[in-house]
């Protein structure tokens, strides 16, 4: 088997999208992806792989497939005579295509499907290929990518060819309990019963721009249910929408997309902090400034204060934010992703307000987060947890969704699972409160093994205003309440709900986002380094004892701080 056999290209090709001409060897340099449209042509398997692994390092993973006719079938020809054909036509034994190697210096083996062999049909032989894969990547201990191109299941194998889908799910599984990354690159078209498997059990799954995915086609489902669809209706971006791939990537920005991906690794031993971090962290009240209560609410709201996005693109190093709940949509308040905080790799998630324009703050919500937000997160720290990364939760909202929509979608279930989770997560979790820190929005990120706050971030049961209007009757009352409520640091560190803080500039975050970032980035590092290494059973019983203490009645009340 070759992974390097190619096609002669013609001199011109015409784009199927705009019916461009493209010079040929433009169009090989562009990667078959029109320059006029941006239509992805479609690639064969040993193209694809010669653009996704690093030259020279393809390991060709031959399998024992020979030819299969369990049934016997004949339609207006045999399914042999096809079989020959397909094979005489593509050079492929079957329709997939595998091979180890590396991908920007990663190691993975790689699953590639080749829709011009039975329209990529998945059969008995596609299945036991895609479980070798699996099984190799499981030995070796590297991931496994797949790149999907199917219109479903071989029906000239009949039910058999609907067992690959359990066999091949079976393998991902196992991948699963290793804790191995699995990765699904979606190409134009993935239907069927390859969509319905080993396509959507990746850990990640990212979707060339217009690929389509769905388990009916969409000439099915409007047959069958007499209904127009919408534009668009199961392309990468429709996906995209409704959670179901975690980003849209261009043929070109791939291999960038798997090298940091495939690039994440278990901290061992993060390195020690620098001489005099051990002030990174405020540990005392008395080393905080006074501040009003009202004041440092005023302060934690600020529109101009960094978000988790501004954050993120000042201390997180090969950040590849990843989307969708896998139920129904990609919830704008919440911004996840995989990448590097001072050399360790983590799992990073948080409420995003917008920042100071306004139409963004909007469609992001102010920072509350629909049920789908919450899904997002439990989802991707289930994945943290599998690889043993760390999860790093930055809080910045105003509470839970006060819309029907939310209530609808089962806020309350979505957010008591995000707790019951974070208490048994097998890795550590550092939360920090950046800004606003309310009510459930805010805990449903915030079970932590140490718990952080900024200098003027705030951290309350309510709203002051909420507060206010509900037992003074008055919302006017509001700085009365927030004094009531105990909500800033110095309190917050008395009660013992935040374990430290972080400094801030002198003049408020808001006044200096690359101060505040360094800051930030050295309390992380501090409270990393703490962390790691770790010892499951050890992280699970501390951070339950430490909930567990909240309100005892054993404990003495803590005492008040003085504004």
């Amino acid at each position: 088997m070759d992974v390097d056999r190619d096609e002669q290209e013609p001199d011109w090709v015409r784009c199927e999208g705009c019916a461009a001409l493209v010079y040929g060897k433009r169009w090989v340099r562009n990667l078959r992806v029109c320059p006029d449209c941006g239509r992805h042509g479609r690639l064969t398997a040993p193209q694809r792989l010669a653009q996704l692994l690093d030259p020279g390092t393809a390991e060709p993973l031959d399998g024992a497939a020979a030819v299969h006719d369990p049934l016997d079938f004949v339609d207006s020809r045999s399914y042999t005579e096809r079989l020959d054909e397909a094979r005489a036509d593509t050079g492929l034994s079957e329709a997939v295509l595998c091979a180890a190697g590396l991908i920007e210096g990663q190691p993975a083996v790689v699953a590639v499907m080749d829709f011009r062999f039975l329209g990529g049909s998945l059969g008995c032989a596609v299945g036991a290929l895609i479980t070798q894969a699996a099984h190799t990547a499981l030995a070796r201990r590297v991931p496994l990518v797949m790149v999907t191109a199917s219109g479903g299941a071989r029906m000239q194998e009949g039910v058999l060819s609907l067992m690959q889908m359990a066999k091949t799910a079976q393998a991902l599984a196992e991948l699963d309990e290793a804790g191995i990354l699995t990765v699904s690159v979606i190409t134009d078209p993935t239907y069927g019963g390859v969509a319905a498997s080993f396509a959507t059990l990746a850990d990640v799954i990212i979707a060339e721009p217009g690929a389509r995915m769905g388990f009916a086609g969409p000439r099915v489902i409007e047959q069958t249910t007499g209904e127009r669809l919408p534009e668009g209706f199961q392309t990468a971006e429709f996906l995209l929408e409704h959670g179901m791939v975690d980003d849209v990537v261009p043929r070109i920005g791939v291999r960038p997309v798997l090298g940091r991906l495939l690039g994440l690794r278990p901290p061992l031993a993060p390195s020690a902090p620098e001489a005099g971090s051990t002030e990174a962290i405020l540990r005392a009240a008395d080393e905080l400034t006074d501040r009003d209560a009202w004041e440092g609410v005023r302060l934690a709201r600020h529109p101009e204060r960094p978000t988790t996005l501004d954050y993120v693109r000042r201390l997180v190093d090969d950040f590849q934010e990843l989307h969708g709940d896998r139920l129904s949509e990609d919830c704008p308040a919440i911004v996840a992703g995989t990448g590097r905080v001072a050399g360790t790799s983590v799992m990073l998630i948080g409420h995003h307000k917008g920042g100071p324009d306004l139409g963004e703050r909007r469609r992001r919500n102010f920072g509350m987060a629909a049920p789908s937000g919450y899904r997002k997160a439990a989802r991707l720290m289930r994945l943290a947890a599998k690889l043993g990364l760390p999860v790093v939760t930055l809080i910045d909202t105003p509470g839970a969704n006060p819309g029907p929509d939310a209530e609808e979608g089962g806020q309350a279930a979505a957010i008591a699972e995000n707790l019951r989770l974070m208490a048994r997560l097998p890795v550590p979790i550092v939360a920090v409160l950046i800004g606003e820190g309310g009510s459930g929005g805010a805990l449903a990120l915030a079970v932590a093994d140490l718990v952080l706050v900024s200098a003027n971030g705030i951290y309350s049961v309510i709203s002051p205003e909420g507060c206010a209007a509900i037992l003074w009757k008055d919302p006017q009352a509001a700085p009365t309440a927030a004094d009531a409520l105990r909500l800033h640091a110095r309190d917050l560190l008395a009660l013992g709900v935040v374990d430290g803080v972080v400094p801030e500039p002198p003049d408020g975050a808001h006044q200096d986002h690359a101060a505040a970032a360094g800051l930030l980035e050295a309390a992380l590092v501090s409270a990393l380094h703490e962390l790691i290494p770790w010892d499951p059973q050890r992280l699970l019983a501390d951070r339950r004892n430490r909930f567990h203490a909240f309100g005892a009645a054993a404990e003495a009340p803590a005492e008040r701080s003085q504004p």
